[in-house]
């Protein structure tokens, strides 16, 4: 390497070094070597941080999946645990193995260590951009083929006791509360009817759902825009059940003096008119499937499953229901027709009298 390159790596290494961490996060004190060098690796990982949220518009989500991959690796690889630490540039391909032997003691998932390994190695890839190692040592770092399970999904019937659960259920629990709560379940039964319905209607993603603004539905068109990974735009459209739920939500909504028709910002609010969150969707829908007699087990993200399940049982085009559901690659979709694949095989072993 040049030797312009290298006094111009060493002289960031030593700016980032002198400068003091800016979370307070860095473990107990070690000596003032462990110090310098610590304040060097956070300097890195917040300016990778930037880099993801600036240049590269990650999620929210996505850029605390990375810290936190990336602070473990620091804590286990690089003397974290034991008091003292090191600077990123001595990291070699012998530590990224102990690494993931760490996590494979640890009995963690394939998938879990497939995806902390490309944090590691997309961190190590922007030090190298900036000149401040090397080489990246997870390059060599071969990711294990993941096993894929086949989504679980409702059945036609199972989604439609889901969809009129939250109904059947504020009508049998509205005058339980205190005053005013009968007010508030006409609101609550609206308003999460539209999302159980937006969300199977449109396979969306829990997160894309309470993300949706106002302004971002065409009740005319019957579309809606939404967000997805990496904040990536597409077009969903929202069948005739979820356009008249949406309805009933927003005139529940102005009633309660929660938003207007023509309101702009969040389509779902809570109760002080705020965004509405996933979380709060998810501890919803545990009522709804008790009401249902459905599992517990289930998620929000099994109306999206079963979404697009169905669209492929009724004889929808893979390409088609990728487009739906966002997937950046056909093979993601692919899943599902390995779904209704084991449907018809189960269908066939029930049915044919001579299956077996």
């Amino acid at each position: 390497m040049p030797s312009g390159n290298r006094k111009r790596r060493s002289g960031r290494r030593a700016a980032g070094a002198s400068q003091a961490r800016s979370d307070g996060s860095a473990p107990a004190q070690a000596g003032r070597d462990g110090d310098v060098a610590r304040s060097g690796v956070d300097l890195c990982l917040e300016a990778f941080i930037k880099y993801l949220r600036n240049e590269r518009d990650a999620s929210e989500h996505t850029i605390v999946s990375y810290r936190r991959d990336i602070l473990q690796f620091a804590t286990v690889a690089m003397g974290w645990e034991q008091g003292v630490s090191r600077d990123w540039g001595t990291i070699t391909l012998e530590d990224a193995r102990r690494f993931l032997q760490h996590l494979q003691n640890e009995g963690l998932s394939r998938s879990t260590l497939n995806r902390k390994t490309s944090s590691m190695r997309s961190f190590f890839r922007h030090l190298v951009r900036e000149e401040l190692v090397d080489g990246n040592p997870f390059s060599a770092m071969r990711t294990a083929k993941a096993v894929r399970k086949l989504p679980e999904v409702l059945s036609v019937e199972e989604v439609g006791r889901l969809l009129e659960a939250p109904e059947e259920y504020w009508r049998q629990n509205s005058g339980d509360g205190p005053p005013g709560m009968e007010e508030f379940a006409d609101f609550a039964c609206a308003r999460d009817t539209a999302i159980l319905e937006i969300i199977y209607s449109g396979g969306l993603r829990v997160s894309e759902a309470v993300g949706l603004d106002l302004e971002d539905v065409d009740q005319l068109s019957a579309t809606a825009v939404v967000r997805g990974k990496g904040r990536k735009e597409r077009i969903v459209l929202l069948g005739r059940p979820a356009l008249e739920a949406l309805g009933r939500c927003l005139k529940e909504r102005a009633r309660l003096g929660l938003g207007g028709k023509r309101d702009r910002g969040p389509l779902f609010r809570n109760r002080e008119g705020g965004r509405l969150t996933a979380r709060s969707v998810q501890r919803s829908l545990k009522k709804y499937l008790r009401q249902a007699g459905l599992s517990q087990e289930c998620t929000p993200h099994k109306l999206r499953h079963s979404f697009a399940t169905h669209l492929l049982d009724a004889g929808a085009d893979l390409r088609t229901v990728q487009e739906m559901l966002g997937h950046a690659s056909l093979s993601t979709t692919q899943i599902y027709t390995h779904v209704t694949e084991k449907r018809l095989l189960d269908a066939y072993e029930k049915a044919h009298p001579r299956a077996k």
